[in-house]
């Protein structure tokens, strides 16, 4: 499926982009760029009429390798009465194209009412945020969900059979206190840990007037592709669940 003339679509603007890796047949189409990196950097887009008025817009995201190649651009689909009145605890749905225009993921979040807090964040029930990721569209590679943790937000990678593969944790019960960023430890069914969701501060003026946040993300060369994309939409959920409050 191509993109063309959405809202949020990616622009040539004589930017720096990633040129597309040689196909790999075990690989779902378009998320080749992932099979040769370690790290991506996820940026979102800062909106005028959120600084501005308070209004808040469907959130843009540029994903980018390690040295600042972009490779993907994301867009949020919501209502506007959703954003208005459900903030942070909205459903939506991500869509994420490549350069070329393709959407090549497909994230959903579903609304939830309750929850939040962690303390009963049990997955699978109503008390517990999650998101699944597509890629293509329409096929399930993973899912996130929120798990039971004594408010330093804490979420379960899998596969897509359900089966958890990476467990991700914050830095406490002070996640949003104080300046500095903010590190989501990735581990292993095991506990050993391979990388982080690291939200980086952007300095007290951004901070303070906007919820546009960024992220770097990192994990191991030969991690299987599928979960990397899965960490791509854990970021999305993150982001959502600690730092899209209203400022």
């Amino acid at each position: 499926m191509t993109i063309k003339q959405q809202p949020g679509a990616p622009i040539n603007d004589g930017g720096n982009w990633m040129q597309k890796p040689s196909a790999n047949g075990d690989v779902p189409p378009g998320l080749e760029y992932l099979a040769m990196i370690d790290n991506i950097q996820i940026k979102q887009k800062r909106e005028l009429i959120e600084i501005a008025l308070g209004w808040e817009s469907n959130n843009k995201y540029v994903i980018m390798n390690g040295v600042g190649q972009q490779m993907y651009y994301a867009y949020e689909e919501t209502g506007c009465c959703s954003r208005q009145c459900c903030g942070s605890q909205r459903g939506f749905t991500m869509h994420i194209v490549d350069n070329f225009g393709k959407e090549v993921m497909r994230i959903n979040r579903e609304f939830l009412l309750c929850g939040c807090c962690g303390w009963c964040a049990v997955p699978g029930t109503c008390c517990s945020h999650s998101l699944t990721v597509e890629a293509p569209p329409g096929n399930v590679i993973g899912t996130v969900n929120q798990r039971v943790s004594c408010c330093t937000g804490a979420y379960q990678v899998c596969d897509q059979d359900g089966q958890v593969v990476l467990d991700c944790e914050g830095p406490g019960p002070c996640i949003m206190c104080g300046c500095g960023d903010k590190v989501f430890d990735i581990r292993t069914n095991s506990g050993a840990e391979i990388g982080a969701i690291r939200k980086k501060w952007a300095g007290f003026l951004q901070e303070a007037f906007t919820d546009a946040d960024n992220f770097g993300v990192s994990f191991p060369l030969d991690l299987a592709v599928r979960t990397k994309a899965t960490l791509i939409g854990a970021t999305f959920l993150i982001d959502f669940m600690h730092f899209e409050q209203s400022q």
